[in-house]
């Protein structure tokens, strides 16, 4: 739908990653036990553009620079304005489901653990959120990021209707 003309190149981009869950994993074998990690990361340049991305090996080090760099092939753009969301918008990830409403300017990023981490990545600074149902990071992270995805400003709006916003503002 919208997600491919949302997709970013991240060519000249300063990305900043944030580290949002760290898992050990634990394969039980005749030999004894194996541990491996996965890690979650958010990246973004906190001026609209985020991704996130899952990273697995054997070392924690090796499982975030894996995680940013999955997170690097999937970035977004995000309508922000005056440092907050268009509009009101829910979403829902396996069972996780989060709400975010925009803020006026001065409220701060209200939201918990993962989407904070999202939010603030993608430089929203005025939003209230709240995550229902799973606290699952993954599923916390993937359903903000499809809140994010279908969030649309008056540009898009516009452009989907094929209206002029100059036409529309000025009579």
């Amino acid at each position: 739908m919208a997600e491919n003309n949302r997709k970013v190149r991240t060519s000249d981009l300063e990305l900043k990653d944030r580290l949002v869950a760290i898992n050990r994993v634990t394969k039980v074998t005749k030999g004894g036990r194996t541990f491996s990690f996965s890690a979650i990361v958010v990246v973004g340049d906190e001026n609209g553009i985020v991704g996130y991305g899952l990273g697995k090996a054997g070392e924690v080090t090796a499982a975030i620079a894996k995680g940013v760099e999955d997170a690097k092939k999937n970035l977004i753009k995000v309508p922000i304005i005056k440092g907050t969301i268009p509009h009101e918008q829910e979403s829902k990830y396996s069972g996780a489901t989060v709400f975010m409403k925009p803020a006026s300017h001065g409220t701060g990023v209200k939201a918990g653990g993962a989407m904070r981490s999202v939010l603030e990545s993608a430089g929203i600074t005025d939003v209230l959120a709240k995550s229902k149902g799973s606290s699952n990071p993954h599923n916390v992270v993937k359903a903000t990021f499809k809140a994010l995805v279908e969030m649309r400003d008056a540009y898009m709006v516009a452009e989907q209707r094929r209206v002029e916003l100059s036409k529309v503002f000025n009579g």
